[in-house]
């Protein structure tokens, strides 16, 4: 009945990350999948989410089925937190928000909404993107095309093609914009291009598509959700997926938003009402735990504080690693190149590295990073940060 059902090619990051389980090398480094490690290596445990889950754990009681949109305390945090407690589309209740199965998810259940009710839209997406958003909107029904982000040559953005390309499209093109901390290539638009950008999005009659997945690793929980509240502010229809995985290290949880920004609350209610139906259409409603847990430090004052406290702890010591590693390729690596280590942001850096180059990293070095050359700069350490520079540097001037 199956025998034509073909094999599946695997996913590039997953399928790297399962081949480094399976390495036996001992100083084999992994800087493929986007996880933030400690600088013991570890996956951590933040003290607040540690105490919010002690308290939940010591009032356990029945578990329903939560509600489709999830629950309103998790749904009201999570808009304070993204579009900031005094925005007045909030005031206005003009913002659709549910809870969701990760980012992944809200990708997911934002897609397949926006492929009902803009059925002939294209959807376009930053070249190059992460490849998750290609896979989400095609198997939505999308037809998907790029348009030009990142400079090959000098590791940064390539803004004026973008801009261009963008005041192109035609109205009601959905355009995939990263807030922060761009996947794969850590190149972000500035607050000053972004507001080059937005006026263009407005006028042309598109769509945001905004995924923020690093709020807070990137310069800051407020400056790092600059380009939704901006895109708010000016009116321009906005779908925007977040994650709590990476900065509440809360991975295997899938605690996920999806929020809609409306023109009014009535058009807003319409909204929510139809994303619940979508939800319902993909898996009904959403887990519990995780949830729970993020509600309570982020309405919490002193967990709240906590948190905020050690996201700045993370986001210092990317920022460290990011400054040693420059400093130990300086005699391998030209200046154009090592630059990108500290101009670009957040847990990803484009290391400019070709893949045969990275696929000599992983055979003869056991230093995992992706074939395009992306390195997850949250999985150096001040133990592994002398070994993969010098592995970069056998690479790129082979004996």
């Amino acid at each position: 009945m199956f025998s034509h059902v073909d094999a599946y090619p695997g996913d590039p990051i997953l399928g790297l990350n399962e081949a480094f389980g399976q390495d036996a090398r001992p100083h084999k480094v992994n800087l493929s999948i986007g996880i933030y490690f400690d600088d013991a290596g570890r996956l951590p445990v933040m003290g607040a989410v540690r105490e919010a889950e002690a308290g939940v754990l010591a009032d356990i009681g029945p578990r329903p089925y939560l509600p489709m949109a999830g629950t309103a305390a998790y749904r009201d945090a999570v808009q304070a937190l993204v579009f900031g407690e005094d925005s007045a589309a909030r005031r206005e209740q003009r913002i659709a928000t549910l809870q969701t199965l990760g980012g992944g998810g809200a990708l997911r259940v934002g897609a397949d909404f926006l492929k009902r009710y803009f059925p002939d839209a294209t959807v376009w997406i930053s070249d190059p993107s992460w490849d998750n958003h290609r896979v989400v909107f095609e198997s939505a029904g999308f037809p998907v095309q790029s348009y030009p982000y990142y400079d090959d040559v000098t590791g940064g953005l390539r803004f004026d093609a973008m801009l261009e390309a963008i005041a192109a499209l035609p109205p009601r093109s959905i355009v995939l914009l990263h807030a922060c901390c761009h996947n794969p290539t850590g190149v972000d638009l500035t607050p000053a291009q972004w507001n080059a950008l937005i006026p263009v999005l407005r006028e042309r009659g598109l769509i945001a598509f905004v995924d923020m997945a690093y709020q807070g690793f990137g310069d800051g929980l407020d400056a790092d959700a600059f380009a939704v509240r901006a895109l708010t502010d000016a009116g321009v229809p906005s779908v925007v997926a977040n994650s709590f995985s990476k900065n509440f290290s809360l991975y295997g949880e899938r605690c996920g938003a999806l929020s809609i920004v409306c023109s009014s609350a009535q058009e807003a209610s319409h909204v929510f009402g139809q994303l619940t139906g979508t939800v319902r259409a993909n898996y009904s409603n959403p887990p519990t735990h995780g949830a729970r847990l993020v509600a309570q430090v982020l309405t919490t004052p002193a967990l709240r504080r906590a948190w905020e406290a050690e996201l700045d702890g993370m986001r210092t010591r990317i920022a460290a690693m990011r400054t040693e590693i420059h400093a130990r390729l300086a005699s391998h690596v030209s200046d154009e190149m090592r630059a990108r280590y500290l101009a670009q942001r957040g847990m990803f850096t484009y290391t400019g590295l070709s893949a045969e180059q990275a696929d000599a990293l992983r055979e003869t070095h056991g230093v995992y990073i992706l074939r395009s050359g992306r390195m997850c700069v949250a999985g150096l350490n001040t133990r592994n940060v002398g070994t993969v520079a010098s592995a970069i540097a056998q690479v790129l001037t082979p004996r």
